[in-house]
């Protein structure tokens, strides 16, 4: 598959060139044994896609950008939306960029496909063009924590059950005013740093917690607040979408009145959903098996 491979990035290295790319994102799952281009001229900007932990290949680790997604099987769609909202995240990409993604089936090792996509402008990808400030007011190494915690939780459910759940982040004083607690506070009493959302230790309590209903409140540092809280401000479901739970008209209604981002996780679909300022921003399809 060496020469296919070859080929796709090759062609991949010059489109990006002839439409004034700003990267090329890759996966590394798929590049093990990618031929990288000697003249730097045709491609002089990859953005490495790696999964989790994995080992990025030697030719890889000198690539500079690294954009880091949960270790769960997506899409090529949903590889392309959650690199590019993560990139969005940590101030990589912006409106108007244009962006060639080079993705495969990680367990055959090859590429096949390229996608071009116009950042603010690529719908099929992002839901709302609207996304500037996705996440402002949120460190984005927090944000990218909670989208790999809720894409794994997709994926993988809850002691064999699926689960649904929302991460509230950042403006975490207005949002516990506009919401309740349902059950005693589970974090209360814990450092900081315990109960920080970036604390690898802590994965597995907060994948357990997500079983109860109500929401995470996250500060912008990623501490999290308490679980199991309800939100008040929910939107009318008449100014609503048609098919969305009361899990997004919460999130919807939470962030149009305060400078939050909610991470939703729908229970029935499976599907990790971005709000801000009362939209959806993206929407990235469940994992599949």
């Amino acid at each position: 598959m060496g020469n296919i491979n070859k080929v796709i990035l090759e062609h991949a290295c010059r489109i990006a060139g002839e439409v004034g790319a700003k990267a090329v994102l890759l996966y590394a799952a798929v590049a093990d044994d990618l031929p990288i281009v000697d003249d730097p001229g045709i491609c002089m900007n990859i953005i490495l896609v790696t999964k989790g932990d994995e080992e990025i290949p030697e030719k890889f680790k000198n690539c500079g950008l690294l954009i880091h997604v949960p270790n769960v099987n997506l899409t090529r769609v949903g590889q392309v939306k959650i690199a590019i909202t993560k990139g969005i995240a940590m101030g990589l990409f912006t409106q108007g960029d244009k962006l060639v993604c080079v993705s495969g089936v990680p367990r055959f090792g090859y590429v096949d496909s390229i996608f071009i996509v116009d950042v603010g402008k690529e719908f099929e990808i992002l839901v709302s063009g609207n996304f500037g400030d996705m996440a402002q007011g949120v460190y984005p190494e927090v944000f990218g924590a909670v989208m790999n915690l809720a894409l794994e939780l997709a994926a993988q459910g809850r002691e064999g059950r699926k689960v649904g759940t929302i991460f509230v982040l950042g403006d975490h004083e207005k949002v516990m005013q506009l919401s309740r607690q349902m059950i005693i506070n589970p974090f209360m009493g814990y450092t900081d740093e315990q109960r920080n959302i970036l604390n690898p230790d802590l994965k597995e309590t907060i994948k357990e917690f997500s079983a109860i209903d109500g929401s995470f409140i996250v500060k912008d540092n990623g501490t999290i607040v308490t679980a199991g809280r309800h939100l008040s401000a929910a939107m009318d479901s008449r100014d609503f979408p048609q098919g969305l739970g009361s899990r997004h008209i919460a999130a919807a209604g939470i962030t149009s009145l305060t400078d939050a981002i909610a991470v939703v996780l729908s229970e029935s679909t499976g599907n990790v959903s971005v709000f801000k300022t009362g939209k959806i921003l993206v929407s990235i399809e469940k994992p599949i098996d």
